[in-house]
This record gives C-alpha cells, structure tokens and sequence, in this order.
C-alpha cells in the first residue's frame, strides 16, 4: 500500500505516520508513506524524527492548494489520509482568508486529483466542531452541521465536498470527526500544553470567560487507532465520529492540571470569552464501535500525566516554538 499523508508533520498527522510506519495500530503492507506537508508554524520534522531513517518515508514540502504537486505525488499513492489544515480557531476570529483557501481548496484540490487517479481510499480528517453546539445529549454523525467560527465553518465546507465527490464522481471518501485531540508534540498554542508550558515556566494560565465550557477529551493515539480502523474498515461515503470518553468543563480541566503542577488557582487568570464561543461539544461513538470494534483506551488521568511527562522532558521541542504563539499566555 502507498500511503500519502498530507499535513504528516503536525501533531495528529505525525501520530499518524510514526504509528502506520511501525505498525502500532495494525497497519500492515505499507510499501511507501508519502509525507506533503507546507511547514508552516505547526509543522516540524522533528515530529518525524522517530521514523526519519525508514527507508519507506519521504517528506515533501508543499501546499495542499498546488495543484501540480498535489497530482504528482497523488498519482502514485493508494490511500490518501488527509490531516492538513488550518485548526486554530482564535487564528480563525482575526483572519479567514487562510483557513477558507487551505481547509477548503486544498480540500478540493486533493479530491480533484484522488478522482483522475483513481485512488482506493480518501480519508478526511474532520472535527466535531462542524456541528455546532449541543446542550445535552451527543452528536450522531447524522446530526445538522452548525458551525460556528470560521474554522469549523471550512472545515464543514471541506467535509461537504468530501460527501459530494462520492456521491457525484463515486471517489471513495470517508469522514473522520474527532473530539479534542491530546498529547505529545501537540503545537503550544493549543489549551493542554499552553497551560502545561507556561505552567513549566513559572507563569499564569487563562481561563475563558466562567470556564464552564464542556469539551470531550480524546488522546491522540486514540485517535490514530480510530483512523486506521477506519482505513481498513470504514464504508466509503460515510461518517464516523472519534471520541475520547472525558467529557470535562474548562474549569475542571484548568483544576487538574494545577492539580498535576501542585499550584492553585493563584495562577489562573479570567480572560474575556472568545467570541462566539461553542458551549459543549459531546459525539456519540456508537456507529465506530458497533461497525470498527473502537473504544478509546487512554485513560485521561493517565494520558495527561504522559503529556505532561513528555512535555517536561523534551523542552528543547517546544521552547523556540513559543515565539509563535498569538495567544494569550
């Protein structure tokens, strides 16, 4: 199988290639893993550097949105497993333009070129933020999309075109929706290892608006397992939503990792809401295990005390990237 794995140098797409590369979660008959990759702020090739020496590996840099790369290199791949994109969403408040041209383009782009070669696989690596808000209850993968920033506006755009090439040209895509991703080599501007960095330099955290905002946690290697099931198994034209199974306010997320530091709340400070700011987000994972057997096996307590670890001990990874940060720190 030649696998081409666009966005492979950030942090769920490296998760992705380091696992498929040994094998982890089962993948099996990778003859070539081709890594497309911009490199923007949140790529790094030394997310790779564990596999770097796999004689299967090759790493191109380029723009999902060039068209001329993107069918040379999809000429020759079996499988695409489509990571890269533009995922901030407060980057997305102050500026658009970026996230519509790579997440939607780029996502065009891509399946042009999967339908003049023929490919036997499109995975699309969506959000659970395309569907808005939920008060109680969880999502199926039937529910509306009701995306409410610019980021999950694009990528529910990106998800649509995935559902229309299939249903239009017979392009053999499958949906991904994950829950919020986790773990190492995650890029700080993200809330686990902003708050776990800035904690480690001795610094405050924020905290957004009455921190009772409700997110479900997801590792990432829950995730990649969920991704490569759904490689091998998942019905071309559907949908499967990736779920974590921690469901934790701001708040409560905030407590337990000053809990893990030994610090109190003195090092909290409120910050104004993000603008338009989904309150709760929970997906039903009921189609992915009845269909694929997944059930997410990291443990939160154990997988934020992982992370942290990772993060202690590998400070020389993420100490020049905090210059890149635009958010509040």
């Amino acid at each position: 199988m030649r696998l081409l794995v666009t966005g492979g140098a950030g942090f769920i797409g490296s998760h992705y290639v380091r696992s498929a590369l040994t094998g982890a979660h089962g993948a099996s008959g990778v003859g070539s893993l081709v890594v497309l990759d911009k490199l923007t702020y949140a790529g790094n090739l030394a997310n790779l550097d564990p596999v770097a020496a796999d004689p299967r590996l090759e790493v191109v840099e380029g723009d999902i949105t060039d068209v001329a790369t993107v069918d040379a290199l999809v000429a020759h791949a079996d499988v695409v497993v489509h990571f890269a994109a533009e995922s901030h969403v407060d980057r997305s408040i102050t500026g658009a333009a970026g996230f519509v041209h790579t997440n939607v383009v780029g996502t065009q782009t891509l399946l042009d070129a999967a339908l003049r070669h023929g490919v036997d696989k499109f995975v699309h690596v969506s959000t659970d933020e395309v569907y808005g808000s939920i008060e109680s209850g969880s999502w199926s993968e039937d529910h509306a999309l009701e995306p409410n920033s610019p980021y999950s506006a694009s990528k529910a755009s990106s998800d649509l075109l995935a559902r229309a090439y299939h249903r239009t040209h017979g392009v053999p895509t499958v949906v991904t929706r994950c829950s919020n991703n986790y773990g190492p080599h995650q890029f700080p501007e993200k809330v686990l290892p902003l708050f776990i960095t800035s904690l480690m330099r001795g610094g405050t955290v924020p905290l957004y608006g009455d921190g009772l905002n409700v997110r479900d946690w997801l590792h990432v290697d829950d995730h990649c397992r969920g991704i490569q099931l759904v490689l091998d198994g998942g019905r071309p034209g559907e949908v499967y939503n990736i779920g974590g199974g921690t469901e934790l306010t701001n708040r409560e997320l905030t407590e337990r990792v000053l809990d893990a530091f030994g610090v109190g709340w003195e090092r909290v400070r409120q910050v104004e809401d993000r603008k338009g700011h989904d309150r709760r987000y929970s997906v039903d994972i009921s189609k992915i295990r009845a269909e694929l057997g997944y059930e997410p096996r990291v443990g939160f307590e154990e997988g934020l005390a992982s992370t942290i670890a990772w993060y202690r001990e590998n400070e020389q990874w993420w100490q020049p990237l905090l210059k890149h940060l635009t958010v509040v720190r």
